[in-house]
């Protein structure tokens, strides 16, 4: 059968361990049949003639072909915005005591419960196309906005309606536990009852989580708390994830692997037991520097222990409004590089491949055959350049599933 779309005179970023840096293949051929590629390799390897192979045949112009960016890690259904506590941090306030004064994720809370949920789609969208016009093709959207039932599966659904909108695929993570809401003031534990005992339960019931996060921190959620809401989740057939050792150093990494854990994210106070841990359970350190950048954070996450135990390296955005109102996986790639010294082939690993298995998908994050036909065709020379650009127009064409977006 001839594939649907072939690309000639590529030069390739496979991002496979091909030997190469970044699995590149020079004077390259892309095809790709019913969504999937089909061919990436060498032009000189096609089984045939071009004109023989597809129904299309056009010539890429040399330029680089990479997989569809992945922003695995993000918080990206909300409604408002808390600039104002941006102008509180650069006044002197830390994170912890806009967050004890009722600001923070609460406040963002409040508004996002007083918009209906066309209201809360309307302005989350423009968000996830300025994602995608930026080459990512596979997104990650947490809850953890809502912190009741209603609230709770309204931006999970938000979250697969932008999905449906943009032809991009969303994966969906429940964080019930993000913050204690108002009505729960001074009831932390009445709340995690009500996490594990109603809203989990629903929400697995209706389908509207791949995922379940947690927010394992002082200001948050205690590790037997977020042990607890592991266990309800594992129980229910949900795979975990975990806000871990952003802010202090409670052996949420550790605890994360414990549950096999798809990864763990932050990692900036992370011990090397907990470095052991992930590379023993195959959990992935999602790395998020927007957020450091933002909170003017100063201990860096432990890059070297992760490198030496083999613990694979994802970049997101972790958009949000309060921490990293960003909005590029590109620039996160920067910022990795720049303010984490991770390599530019990290970097793009860690937003492609990496980021795939943070998300638990297997068939993408690398252009071989056999895996979706997501992928970014560049105006760039390098794939370097990819980590080295702040900001610009980079992305010459976004391909999802083998469709134009």
């Amino acid at each position: 059968m001839r594939w649907d779309h072939l690309l000639l005179d590529c030069r390739l970023a496979t991002m496979a361990d091909n030997g190469a840096a970044y699995g590149a293949v020079e004077r390259a051929a892309l095809g790709w049949k019913d969504g999937k590629i089909a061919f990436a390799g060498p032009q000189a390897a096609l089984p045939g003639k071009p004109a023989d192979l597809a129904a299309y045949v056009e010539s890429a112009g040399n330029a680089w072909i990479t997989p569809g960016l992945i922003d695995c890690h993000t918080h990206l259904v909300f409604a408002g915005n808390r600039a104002e506590e941006f102008e509180l941090r650069l006044q002197g306030a830390s994170y912890e005591e806009i967050a004890r004064r009722g600001g923070g994720i609460v406040s963002t809370v409040t508004k996002t419960r007083a918009a209906s949920e066309d209201e809360l789609l309307a302005q989350s969208l423009s968000r996830a196309q300025t994602l995608v016009r930026d080459g990512v093709t596979t997104l990650e959207i947490k809850s953890g906005y809502g912190l009741d039932l209603e609230s709770e599966t309204k931006m999970l659904r938000v979250a697969r309606r932008i999905g449906a909108e943009l032809r991009i695929d969303v994966r969906t993570t429940f964080l019930g536990a993000h913050a204690v809401p108002p009505e729960f003031a001074g009831r932390q534990a009445d709340f995690v009852d009500e996490v594990c005992v109603r809203m989990l339960p629903a929400i697995a019931h209706a389908g509207l989580a791949d995922a379940v996060d947690a927010f394992c921190e002082g200001i948050a959620f205690t590790p037997s708390e977020v042990r607890r809401v592991f266990e309800q989740a594992c129980a229910l057939g949900l795979r975990v994830k975990l806000h871990a050792d952003q802010l202090s150093d409670l052996g949420g990494a550790a605890l994360a692997a414990q549950f096999g854990a798809l990864s763990a994210d932050h990692l900036e106070y992370t011990n090397e037991e907990g470095v052991r841990a992930m590379a023993a359970a195959g959990t992935i350190a999602v790395l998020l520097p927007t957020a450091f950048y933002v909170l003017r954070e100063k201990q860096l996450p432990p890059l070297a222990q992760f490198r030496e135990h083999g613990v694979p390296l994802a970049v997101a955005s972790d958009v949000n409004p309060g921490t990293s109102p960003v909005l590029s996986l590109r620039l996160s790639m920067n910022m990795a590089c720049t303010v984490f010294r991770m390599t530019p082939e990290e970097a793009l690993r860690g937003a492609t491949a990496n980021a795939a298995r943070a998300l638990g998908l297997a068939d993408r994050g690398t252009l071989e055959a056999g895996r979706r036909a997501d992928f970014v065709i560049w105006n760039i020379e390098h794939p370097a350049e990819l980590s080295y650009w702040i900001g610009g127009d980079l992305a010459r064409r976004v391909v999802c599933g083998g469709a134009d977006l």
